[in-house]
């Protein structure tokens, strides 16, 4: 998974706004009877929503330098900002003051370091929530933290001055004055309307000296911090370095923080690998691809400690090669991976604003026409984590109070979605084609499927779409197999033996060409395709295992090449008979090494059955007066989300199969979120939102209905969807105003479950959280919810 398709990164910057990173009327199902938290909610699994090597203090050393990849250099140093990221919001974490920090299972705590107590001493006639800091707690200046600092925040964050460029005013707002309590260390904040999400409010805070005057606020911490008050302090923001420096402070009053330095290192996504492999970071939140090196390099280590290497074949080519391999996996094998389920969610986003998924039929239809646990399983069992489709909009499946609300939309069952079609007037022309050839003697429906395998390949095996590139079979041409293809010719027939193979001789499986042998588009040459697939890749897998060390010159890992790119033309012609294309395709010269690229340019085009009637049609489009129902599925093109164009393909197969064409249109990176999501031009997208520990405030944005505005045009707040009603607006006003607890999670489970039947956002799964950490350093890795303690991090003695 990629940065980008959470909306603008990772982590949310600020939380009111849900800047992230990583989406009625009519007949509703009947909603299920609703409760708060009740006795039977989910606990948190801390294997699953955290893996941070846990280690206390006394094991840990004094000193040390942590390098620590980022995504880039913070745009400002104010998380108040709309220019803010997740560098601004990791730099505030461990240099300002956080009331509240938030625990693994997405709850917030009192921050005792500087908070002695934080509580709501008064409810009626209005709230009042009373502070008591710490009377250590000081700014890095020596001056004391007081009153001045909660009130000049207040003042600058309540949304009434707009010389102040902020980003957020949720819940500052709601504050009717800030005031000095009984002593100089207690502060008295008066709510003018009850505020249930108190807790998010001063965190960060920042020093009056930054918040006092519209021009400091605006310009004056936007490339330094001078006074700091956290276990670190910033020392320098080197743009042409590309460095954030942070350093112990010496005036921190808690337990002093293990490392000396903290440096904060811009590396993009697509650099961390190497950097894993010559050492030059030590912590890196990485993809699959990069995660498998690292664990590759330590099993490969394993096999060699037990007598089990591979040794390479002799050679001087060999060894050289051996040795570079052996350089890289020695350095790679002093890294581990942390891994969890991140706070954060993708989604499949219906844009509801026009055309057919105006309908909130249509838009029932196509949620219930998806098989949310298989994309589950496709993303995260590979991974090894758990694969269960996330059941909330509001809650992540680890969080305190998660409860699956998805019943209030309905599983998925392709004859009720078939039936909502049907009722929105979208009906199919003719009967399913499946239905008839399987009455005709077609295929039984598990022709073609291998042992174990629902559909004689295992979409998420993790061989599949993420090998280097120079391995890939991008339209390249492969001399070798070439001329014992006679899929070039479009005939059935084996060419003659290629110099060098044995007259009478069968070509070995890995140099043989693909069995196009029934007719062009049909079901058998689909099953017999993928029956392909599947024992390529047991292949490909066995010479892996061969290959333990790792070594690029082998010829083991180059029979592990052969296969696995075997595998995935036969999977890529399969896909394209799966979405009605025939493998012989136009620009292509029929060459299979040309079907895995073609796959993924023409399932974007056609993913959708042919029309009613074409003898190649496997489902028959559903249409309304004369026209098809075609929706445009928006993905994004760079080469960090195969992934995401996977689960966007599967997502076009369901829906293929209730009549719905779809039309996948690949567009860069860069506009992705900007030029199409955010502006609404798409039907159907994938990206994804943060968790919040504070979901009637955070999530109110991305579920409000628009509202017109002044000028005409629909203000959406970050609801790309264009769905929402006045129902849900009202439940999160009153979640966010109710200050008993257990009241306000049933208001939010309310809420969630009138989400779901509008039928705008369809969560699918959590998002992994993969992070590459020296093996020696503790209290670091996939923090998950948890508020990272910086002062705790450190090296192993």
């Amino acid at each position: 998974m990629t940065d980008h398709d959470h909306p603008s990164g990772r982590r949310t910057a600020c939380r009111g706004r849900r800047c992230a990173a990583l989406i009625a009327a009519g007949v509703l199902l009947p909603l299920p009877a609703l409760t708060g938290c009740s006795d039977d909610t989910r606990e948190t699994s801390v294997a699953t929503s955290q893996d941070i090597a846990p280690a206390p203090r006394g094991e840990l050393k004094n000193g040390g330098t942590l390098r620590w990849a980022v995504d880039g250099m913070p745009g400002t140093l104010n998380a108040f900002q709309s220019d803010a990221d997740a560098t601004t919001t990791r730099i505030a974490g461990a240099v300002l003051p956080s009331m509240f920090t938030i625990d693994a299972s997405g709850r917030p705590q009192r921050n005792a370091d500087y908070l002695e107590a934080a509580d709501i001493s008064t409810r009626d006639p209005k709230q009042v929530v009373t502070y008591k800091i710490n009377p250590k707690a000081r700014w890095s200046n020596g001056t004391a933290l007081t009153a001045a600092d909660f009130i000049a925040q207040w003042t600058a964050l309540r949304g009434t001055d707009n010389a102040f460029w902020t980003a957020r005013n949720a819940g500052y707002d709601r504050i009717a004055k800030v005031e000095q309590g009984a002593g100089a260390h207690e502060v008295k904040v008066t709510f003018a309307r009850p505020y249930a999400d108190w807790r998010s409010l001063f965190t960060p805070l920042y020093p009056r000296s930054v918040m006092g005057s519209a021009d400091a606020f605006n310009d004056g911490a936007r490339e330094q911090l001078k006074v700091g008050a956290g276990p670190f302090l910033v020392q320098k923001r080197d743009a042409e370095a590309g460095q954030v420096v942070l350093v112990r402070n010496p005036k921190w009053w808690g337990e002093p923080a293990k490392l000396k330095k903290i440096v904060l290192e811009s590396l993009p996504g697509d650099k961390r690998a190497a950097a894993l492999a010559d050492g030059s970071v030590d912590v890196a939140a990485v993809d699959q691809a990069a995660a498998k090196r690292v664990a590759s390099a330590r099993r490969a280590a394993s096999h060699k400690k037990a007598g089990d290497g591979h040794a390479a074949p002799p050679g001087d080519k060999n060894r050289s090669g051996a040795k570079t391999v052996a350089a890289k996996n020695a350095v790679l094998r002093d890294y581990t991976i942390r891994k969890a389920l991140e706070p954060a969610y993708t989604q499949l986003a219906l844009n509801g604003s026009s055309g057919p998924l105006a309908d909130d039929r249509v838009r029932r239809a196509v949620a219930r026409a998806i098989d949310r646990q298989a994309l589950a399983d496709t993303v995260l069992k590979p991974l090894d984590l758990p694969s269960r489709p996330l059941g909330s909009h509001l809650l992540m499946a680890e969080q305190y109070g998660y409860q699956d609300h998805s019943d209030a939309l309905g599983g998925q069952d392709t004859g009720a979605a078939k039936a909502l079609l049907a009722d929105a007037g979208w009906k199919s022309d003719g009967a399913d084609r499946q239905q008839a050839g399987e009455k005709a003697g077609a295929p039984a429906p598990d022709a073609g499927r291998a042992d174990g395998d629902e559909d004689g390949f295992d979409p998420s095996d993790d061989r599949y779409g993420d090998e280097p590139a120079d391995d890939r079979s991008d339209g390249g041409y492969d001399a070798e197999a070439d001329d014992r293809n006679p899929a070039r010719s479009g005939r059935g027939h084996a060419a003659p033996p290629a110099k060098g193979d044995q007259e009478g001789v069968r070509p070995a499986a890995a140099e043989a060409p693909l069995s196009f042998t029934g007719a062009v588009g049909s079901e058998v040459q689909q099953s017999a395709l993928l029956r392909q697939s599947a024992s390529f890749y047991k292949e490909a897998a066995a010479a892996e295992k061969e290959d333990a060390d790792g070594d690029t010159e082998s010829a083991a890992y180059a029979k592990y090449k052969r296969y696995k790119k075997r595998a995935a033309q036969a999977l890529g012609a399969a896909e394209l008979i799966e979405t009605g294309q025939a493998p012989h395709l136009p620009g292509s010269g029929g060459h299979p090494g040309a079907l895995h690229a073609a796959a993924e340019r023409r399932a974007d085009a056609a993913a959708a059955p042919q029309p009613a009637g074409h003898k190649e049609a496997r489902f028959a489009a559903v249409k309304k007066n004369g026209r098809p129902l075609t929706l445009r599925f928006v993905l994004p093109d760079g080469a960090g989300s195969e992934q995401l164009r996977t689960v966007g393909r599967q997502i076009a197969t369901m829906l293929g199969k209730i009549g719905i064409q779809t039309s996948l249109q690949r567009v860069s990176d860069a506009s992705y979120f900007q030029d199409h999501i955010a502006s609404g031009d798409f039907d159907l997208a994938l990206y994804s939102w943060p968790g919040t520990a504070y979901p009637a405030t955070d999530a109110r944005p991305i579920y409000a209905k628009p509202q017109p505005a002044p000028d005409g045009s629909l203000t959406v707040e970050q609801n790309y969807t264009r769905v929402g009603t006045d129902h849900i607006d009202q439940l999160f006003d009153q979640a966010a105003s109710e200050l008993d607890e257990g009241a306000s999670r049933t208001l939010m489970a309310q809420t969630d479950a009138r989400i779901w039947a509008a039928a705008g956002s369809i969560p699918l799964y959590q998002r992994p959280e993969l992070v590459a950490t020296k093996k020696t350093l503790a209290n670091i890795g996939a923090f998950g919810f948890a508020t990272p303690r910086f002062q705790d991090i450190g090296y192993q003695k």
